[in-house]
């Protein structure tokens, strides 16, 4: 049995540094031939998180935003024909691995999305495997961004790699809203996950997704070998994210924030419950997202500034994580707001 860590068991040591201004970092993604990240943040395919409005706001901040699956074939690709006519030059959407996920696949691509995300929870699957070949041999598809994903473990990520997938979502059971680990007893902490596929030597994009929480989880994905993170919590109750504003006397406004395996999203989507893996609950508004992405860019950048790294590249190089005991994660956080 091997220790694997999370988040808050790292830190990233702090190096000679001759950057004088953040705004000499530069956070910039290849993420395929004709789409370049200006910020390395990816929206997750979440019903409560990601369609028109949020997909633009992160294309005009320089990320990417992938619209849901949990619609119709033709309600989603006009969410997808909407963001594309409102100036979003890159948008992603989810597909599923059963039913119709090639139909929906052919009509996402027919109305704009240039990246296809093969959304499920398991991804190291024979029905992930039968997916990705199916898409990379239809004529329709078969020369667009291919993301896959979830997996754990260096062997699902370069089974993924080599089914077809462009970038691979990594991590298991680790969201903010993900019961996947109570439920079934799987799952490997998601920074560890990183690590582990990050030893890789496929040449596709490995994306961190699930359980962070902050800039400084960002950045320690993308030192640990992340080329990119998704994420749903961080973003949720900005004005961009889709459902009505709550209102109750005396309390803020609130919105709905669920995971899609939580017995509230099974049965609005799909009128049938199966096995429950996410929870459901309400999250204080939190305004435009623009603010969000700007503080979590602002604080990667303060974070590749104390490595002494001008970019991404040089970031995975020189960054040097170190364990810290659980007095330290106390000593880490602002703990005269406790006293």
């Amino acid at each position: 049995m091997r220790d694997a860590i999370c988040f808050d068991d790292v830190l990233l040591a702090p190096q000679y540094s001759d950057i004088k201004s953040r705004t000499q970092i530069n956070l910039d993604v290849e993420f395929s031939n004709d789409v370049l990240l200006k910020i390395p943040i990816i929206s997750s395919p979440m019903d409560t998180i990601t369609e028109v409005s949020m997909a633009t706001a992160l294309h005009v901040a320089g990320g990417l935003g992938i619209i849901h699956r949990y619609n119709t074939v033709e309600e989603q690709s006009s969410l997808v024909y909407s963001s594309r006519n409102g100036g979003a030059t890159t948008v992603g959407a989810a597909i599923g691995v059963s039913e119709d996920y090639l139909k929906r696949a052919r009509s996402l691509a027919k109305s704009g999305a240039s990246i296809i995300c093969i959304d499920i929870a398991h991804g190291h699957h024979i029905l992930m495997k039968s997916a990705l070949r199916a898409l990379r041999d239809d004529p329709y598809i078969r020369d667009l961004h291919l993301m896959a994903g979830n997996v754990a473990t260096l062997e699902g990520f370069n089974a993924l790699a080599d089914w077809g997938a462009d970038s691979i979502r990594v991590g298991v059971g680790g969201g903010s809203i993900c019961s996947t680990r109570i439920q079934t007893g799987h799952g490997i902490p998601t920074l560890q996950s990183v690590i582990d596929c990050a030893r890789s030597d496929r040449d596709v994009l490995l994306l961190a997704d699930g359980g962070i929480k902050n800039s400084g989880d960002i950045t320690k994905c993308l030192a640990s070998g992340a080329d990119a993170v998704m994420v749903g919590s961080l973003l949720a109750g900005t004005n961009e994210t889709p459902g009505d504003i709550i209102y109750h006397k005396g309390s803020p406004p609130r919105k709905i924030y669920r995971g899609m395996a939580s017995r509230e999203a099974q049965k609005s989507w799909r009128n049938k419950i199966g096995s429950v893996e996410g929870v459901a609950t309400t999250v204080a508004l939190k305004g435009p997202v623009v603010d969000i992405l700007n503080d979590l860019a602002w604080g990667v950048k303060s974070g590749l500034s104390y490595s002494g790294a001008r970019d991404l590249k040089e970031f995975r190089c020189k960054a040097k994580l170190i364990k810290q005991s659980p007095a330290s994660q106390v000593e880490s956080l602002p703990h005269a707001l406790h006293n």
